[in-house]
């Protein structure tokens, strides 16, 4: 894989194309289970393609199948390039949605839940998850994220983030402790994606290949893949890691054959005429991933 490093927190360099964990364990929230050894393989051939940044959370998890779990069989002992970034602050609800929120006082239960389930010592990167299944704002999180700083002035985290915040809730974060990285909607909020790439923090969009209610537009998508012989989803993918320097992609997968597909676009140059056409249609209004 030849896609560009990114300083994550100023000291990690990932590849700017990663993984995201979220369908290790099942393709949906609300779908079945997918099989453990399948998650295993996948996870080794993503260290294999040269990818050193996963995304996961304690609640990616269907039945007995969890992705931390997962990630530990597969991975530990981790190489020492490898960069795991986790969530915590959603809790799932009776509907098995993780929908409810912790309080201050739970988030170290959950980030002590992460390090046993991924077996190691220190978290790489930890973000503050905000809202529950919610779009981002109406809230303080002053206090929730100063628990996590504490962890991490303790040495429990090396490096902390915010996902799923708007603003105000992004400047909140900022006056508590440093942040490394946003992990927003691409089109959530354009200011935020400005102010990382202004300050080096990494942008971190989840669902970048589709979802969460935003389609792609799968028309010049298309037709872009057709001149470049590639597919909707690397040229989506190199769409997103073309827009800015701190953007980082984690498409997630629960397939092999997905996996090569997602890790090829880090291969996968646009030219001006590319940018052209899909920014024509997509700039701002864009979004896969946790």
């Amino acid at each position: 894989m030849t896609s560009s490093t990114f300083p994550l927190g100023g000291d990690l360099p990932v590849h700017r194309l990663g993984f995201g964990a979220m369908r290790l364990a099942m393709g949906t929230f609300d779908g079945p289970s997918r099989s453990p050894e399948n998650g295993i393989a996948v996870l080794r051939r993503v260290v294999e393609l040269g990818v050193n940044h996963i995304d996961t959370a304690g609640f990616y998890n269907r039945g007995d199948v969890r992705a931390n779990e997962l990630i530990r069989t597969a991975l530990a002992p981790y190489r020492d390039d490898l960069v795991i970034a986790t969530k915590v602050g959603p809790l799932m609800g009776t509907d098995g949605m993780p929908s409810l929120q912790a309080t201050p006082d739970q988030l170290r239960g959950l980030v002590e839940a992460d390090l046993r389930a991924l077996g190691t010592d220190r978290l790489d990167l930890v973000h503050l998850r905000v809202g529950g299944m919610t779009g981002p704002g109406g809230e303080s999180i002053a206090e929730r994220f100063g628990v996590l700083d504490g962890l991490r002035e303790e040495g429990l985290i090396r490096h902390l983030g915010v996902s799923n915040v708007d603003a105000a809730q992004f400047a909140e974060a900022r006056t508590v402790a440093p942040v490394a990285a946003v992990q927003n909607k691409y089109a959530d909020d354009p200011g935020i994606l400005a102010e990382c790439e202004r300050d080096g923090i990494a942008f971190v969009p989840y669902f970048p290949l589709g979802g969460g209610g935003d389609p792609l537009d799968t028309e010049r998508l298309a037709k872009v893949a057709a001149r470049l012989g590639s597919t909707v989803h690397q040229v989506q993918l190199a769409l997103l890691l073309a827009e800015s320097p701190v953007v980082l992609a984690i498409p997630g997968t629960g397939t092999l054959s997905h996996l090569e597909e997602n890790v090829a676009a880090g291969d996968l140059t646009l030219g001006e005429e590319d940018l052209a056409e899909l920014r024509g249609g997509q700039r701002g209004t864009r979004s896969e991933g946790p």
